[in-house]
């Protein structure tokens, strides 16, 4: 609820600071004292667009505050969260203008875009005056004091939970189907590549080896001449082997005349012997040494379609198993992807029967409790001065898909007379018309979850006597349930008022300036006097007012 408004410098106010009580608050005063100025300051504080020309004359900036508490508001709450304000019981609206056209708004203190700022008050303040943008126009929000009056909030969230969850499932799926074309290319590239894979019958063994066999094989007959050149030199008459044995004989036997070349001697024995080892592996190496032309042949078409295998690979022969795996497993993926495909399918078809199910339970509810709510408005509206009026809901039914908030829209229609059409609410011509179709909407819907605070600026043009009465008693009764600003001609429903202000209009050195006052008891019963008879107050028109506010209450 709005608890307190602070205005500088705007208009013709200089300062001025208002609190408001929970109930109803009647707001009256002398045409052109500035009783707009309230609403006004209120609406910029929402966010509504500003002009340098409400600043105060020789002023620099104008500064507007609006305190509200929030008690149990969930839905200006998950906005403050969503901007990750603080969401205490306690919130702050502020705008500033300053001469040169500039406006800067706030939230709790933190500078905020406009649009944030008109979301917030959306969830705070519905205002229903003449030529003001107003909250039950908007088909969403009817749609949702439609529910909210038909107490079907929590299906309508449990269908939006399902439709999301569609949404993004029918997003998957729609990916992949998009994609199925690629996948079975990619899947026939795949398979090919791995059938030629597995067509040369590969082994860890033969891929490590096979280039060294393969160039061991091709230059053997050259491997044979130099092999058997070094045996000659090591074994031959005057090779080293056996000159080596010779020099180590002699040495062994100088050793006997002295020791000190037994260390020198064994050096000598053990070349001889290594030489030796060495003679017989190079033997052993001959022995092995395949020069077959028919096995080299076939080893340079072996390699030949492994090196082929690994271009196209792009990779090393030894890696063409680790090739092998990964496009193995990149064939089960895509085999798991055209599987997931028909199972995000089946699941996708379940959520659409859900959804149907409680989309079907929903439209019941709402089929039922639109006339019901078309009754009720259209009573209250014949007895607020409008006979002959009726009020109903047009529920028209979408494509069957899935929707947020169920297969249906609604628009709020009215009958002003008998004898002519139905029609949209927004484009019902006479303000005071509308303001009290709105009156009894919200009468009616008043144990629904709606905006905390109403305010109705001039709901009874056009009304007076017993009429008035009915309409004052429907706005006290609206109060029970949301906080409620009146601003008002007519003393029937001034005396209802819970708190009752009064706007002053005075002229001083700086100009005119406007004032609120809250009134006393006292004060309270000469307003009300001063509406019933004028300037000129009689002591029977202050009786009269006692009586009223006292039959009011």
């Amino acid at each position: 609820m709005l608890v307190e408004l602070a205005v500088k410098n705007l208009a013709v106010v200089e300062n001025l600071e208002v609190s408001f009580t929970a109930g109803m608050s009647t707001i009256t005063g002398e045409t052109g004292a500035g009783k707009s100025i309230l609403l006004n300051s209120l609406n910029l504080a929402l966010g509504q667009r500003a002009d340098k020309s409400m600043v105060r004359s020789g002023s620099d900036k104008a500064d507007i505050s609006a305190t509200f508490l929030l008690n149990n508001n969930s839905r200006v709450k998950d906005i403050l969260l969503e901007q990750e304000l603080e969401a205490d019981d306690e919130c702050i609206l502020r705008r500033v203008i300053t001469a040169d056209g500039r406006s800067k708004a706030f939230i709790n203190g933190v500078p905020m875009p406009l649009n944030i700022v008109r979301a917030l008050g959306e969830g705070l303040v519905d205002m229903h005056g003449q030529n003001e943008h107003q909250l039950l126009l908007k088909p969403l929000e009817q749609l949702s004091l439609l529910d909210n009056f038909a107490e079907s909030t929590v299906l309508v969230q449990e269908i939006n939970v399902v439709v999301k969850e569609y949404k993004k499932l029918n997003l998957q799926v729609q990916e992949a189907s998009n994609n199925q074309d690629l996948f079975l290319e990619k899947q026939e590239l795949y398979q090919h590549q791995l059938d030629e894979l597995e067509n040369a019958n590969l082994t860890i063994d033969e891929l490590n080896s096979i280039e060294d066999e393969y160039k061991v094989s091709s230059n053997s007959k050259d491997l044979v001449v130099q092999v058997s050149n070094i045996l000659n030199q090591l074994e031959g008459d005057v090779g080293l082997n056996p000159q080596l044995s010779s020099l180590s004989y002699e040495l062994e036997k100088t050793q006997t005349i002295d020791a000190k070349l037994s260390s020198a001697n064994e050096m000598l024995s053990n070349a001889q012997l290594q030489v030796q080892e060495c003679v017989y592996e190079l033997n052993g190496y001959l022995n092995n040494l395949n020069i077959d032309e028919e096995y080299l042949q076939n080893l340079e078409l072996r390699i030949s379609e492994l090196h082929d295998l690994s271009r196209k690979h792009n990779c090393q022969i030894i890696e063409l198993l680790s090739v092998k795996q990964d496009i193995t497993d990149k064939l089960n993926k895509l085999s798991i992807g055209s599987e997931s495909i028909e199972k995000l399918k089946e699941k996708l078809n379940k959520l659409d029967e859900k959804y149907q199910s409680l989309a079907n339970k929903l439209t019941k509810i709402r089929t039922s409790k639109a006339k019901e709510l078309s009754t009720k408005v259209s009573e209250v509206m014949q007895i607020s001065g409008m006979p002959g009026s009726e009020f109903s809901i047009d529920i028209c039914t979408k494509d069957s898909e899935v929707y947020l908030n169920g297969n249906e829209s609604v628009e709020f229609l009215v009958r002003t007379n008998m004898g002519q059409e139905h029609k949209a609410l927004k484009k019902v011509a006479s303000g005071g018309e509308l303001s009290r179709i709105s009156l009894a909407i919200s009468v009616v819907a008043s144990n629904s979850e709606y905006t905390p605070t109403i305010i109705f600026d001039e709901v009874d043009v056009g009304i007076s006597g017993a009429v008035a009465q009915v309409v004052g008693q429907k706005l006290k009764s609206l109060s029970d349930t949301y906080q409620v600003l009146c601003i008002t001609h007519l003393a029937q429903v001034a005396s209802f008022g819970d708190q009752h202000l009064k706007v002053i209009k005075s002229q001083g050195k700086n100009g005119a300036s406007t004032t609120i006052e809250n009134l006393s008891s006292v004060d309270r019963v000469q307003e009300v006097a001063r509406i019933l008879s004028g300037e000129k107050i009689t002591d029977r028109s202050i009786n009269a007012a006692a009586e009223l506010i006292a039959s009011s209450v």
